[in-house]
């Protein structure tokens, strides 16, 4: 079976998309933050798409890093809008976003350490039988390494995933982001992750600042990242991808014929 080939649901697109156009694109991912708390045009959006595409929900405050418990209120909600929508994929990130009761709208990274490993692993077994559904957790673009740390990222990754019986949702473009950042092989880092674990791929575009390259998704896809990207295929010949495009949003043609440059990467890769 052909993997499917996706695109960030942004508002943005909401005039374009509501009028039900024909797309080459097999999938949207919807962030779920931005629906879960509304009945009004955002999830009568969700509604229309859903009617003609599957969905992915992709969330950014499950805070799974905090050593506190979930907040179950945040979960309920969730849980909501997957007993409605049906999205063939929950995710969010391995990170943490801030102390218990606030919210820094941030993407912070972990100690990579086998206490934090298994402090992660217990809460997710607690999130994922909320849910009723495994989930996938995405590595991060890190602008900065705890020296606490007992393993590499790929490690840590990995081990989090096996422990928690959770997947992988790997991101191409920040693996190439902290590989320059941080100064390691990204060949290394795929190589290491096994075959079972990951069910999503992300492909975005990066800006280079000089002396550190950051993930703004503002860009088309670099093409550093789709070299990588080859490899990633070529191991993971059935996983979903998606392209994300958050700041400085296009036309929604250009998302989509991102996604098209995907789907042909793959068919020339195990074509």
């Amino acid at each position: 079976m052909d993997p499917l080939f996706g695109v960030g649901l942004r508002t943005e697109h909401f005039p374009f998309l509501q009028d039900k156009p024909q797309t080459s694109i097999d999938w949207f991912e919807v962030l779920t933050e931005n629906h879960m708390n509304s009945r009004g045009r955002p999830w009568q959006i969700l509604e229309l798409i859903r009617a003609d595409y599957p969905m992915a929900f992709h969330g950014v405050s499950l805070n799974i890093g905090l050593e506190a418990e979930v907040n179950r209120s945040y979960l309920d909600g969730l849980k909501s809008m997957i007993d409605t929508f049906d999205p063939f994929l929950v995710s969010d990130h391995l990170c943490w976003t801030g102390m218990e009761g606030s919210n820094i709208h941030n993407l912070l990274p972990l100690p990579y350490t086998k206490a934090v490993v298994e402090r992660i692993s217990s809460k997710m077994d607690k999130v994922q039988t909320v849910l009723g559904r495994s989930l996938a957790l995405e590595n991060l673009s890190a602008y900065l390494e705890c020296q606490n740390s007992e393993m590499s990222e790929w490690e840590f990754l990995t081990e989090v995933a096996r422990k928690s019986g959770c997947k992988i949702l790997l991101d191409i473009n920040n693996v190439y982001v902290n590989s320059v950042n941080h100064g390691f092989d990204p060949l290394v880092y795929l190589e290491y992750i096994p075959k079972n674990l990951v069910a999503q791929f992300h492909l975005a575009g990066f800006s280079d600042r000089g002396n550190f390259l950051f993930d703004t998704h503002s860009r088309v896809v670099q093409p550093e990242v789709w070299s990588l990207y080859k490899y990633a295929v070529k191991k993971w010949p059935h996983v979903p991808t998606l392209v994300e495009w958050d700041e400085d949003v296009p036309e929604f043609s250009v998302l989509e014929e991102q996604a098209m440059e995907a789907k042909k990467i793959w068919g020339q890769v195990n074509g």
